[in-house]
């Protein structure tokens, strides 16, 4: 891992957001709705702990789109949201019964996404203290995981998936549990963003498991 300790690693990440502020009128949801990408936000969860660990959904396998899938929090815009990260917390509060107030937003992501399912994805990233009660909501959320980041940056963890209609991109394997996809890519930018990525082998490439090839956000 890159010198310096986390402390040291978080105020870089910080100084490479954006200002949540900054996405506000950009991303604020229009009425009447339209044919280009529809705008979502994710939360990217961060315990402000010496060593942090980074917090994860598994989707349920009842949902229609990604089901079974590691993701962060997170889902569309809604017309009372005020800003996708505003988006993002109540989404989070809703999957985990996280509560906003035990978040600190450290700012955004500083570029959007686009998903395979057409939604635009703002990232929001935020602190917390890592000991509040999070209780999965059944129908959407199967279970909750906290890896930490020296975990996922260890070079023994990652790999490339390739998916079987072609394409391939970063992964990262914990156990019996698979990222990858979008959540994968936006790990694999948090991970460089903040000093914390170690060189790893990106050609050492892997199947996705048929476990999490079901598709959507």
């Amino acid at each position: 891992m890159t010198s310096g300790g986390a402390g040291d690693r978080l105020e870089v990440l910080r100084s490479a957001l954006v200002p949540v502020a900054d996405s506000h009128v950009e991303w604020a949801p229009t009425a009447g709705g339209g044919r280009g990408p529809r705008p979502a936000a994710v939360l990217a969860l961060l315990s402000d702990h010496p060593s942090p660990d980074l917090l994860f959904t598994e989707r349920s396998r009842h949902l229609r789109h990604h089901a079974g899938q590691i993701s962060f929090p997170g889902g569309r815009i809604d017309p009372g949201d005020t800003s996708p990260a505003a988006a993002a917390l109540r989404e989070a509060n809703e999957e985990v019964g996280l509560r906003s107030e035990a978040v600190t937003l450290m700012g955004e992501l500083p570029a959007t996404a686009l998903t395979t399912t057409f939604f635009r994805v703002t990232t929001a990233v935020g602190l917390w203290d890592g000991r509040g009660m999070l209780v999965p909501e059944e129908a959407e959320v199967a279970a909750v995981h906290r890896y930490p980041v020296d975990l996922l940056a260890d070079p023994s963890t990652r790999r490339s998936a390739r998916h079987p209609l072609g394409g391939s991109g970063p992964a990262f394997v914990l156990d019996d549990i698979v990222i990858w996809g979008f959540t994968a890519h936006l790990v694999d930018h948090l991970l460089r963003l903040a000093g914390w990525e170690q060189p790893w082998d990106e050609e050492h490439l892997i199947d996705v498991p048929r476990r999490f090839l079901r598709s959507g956000l």
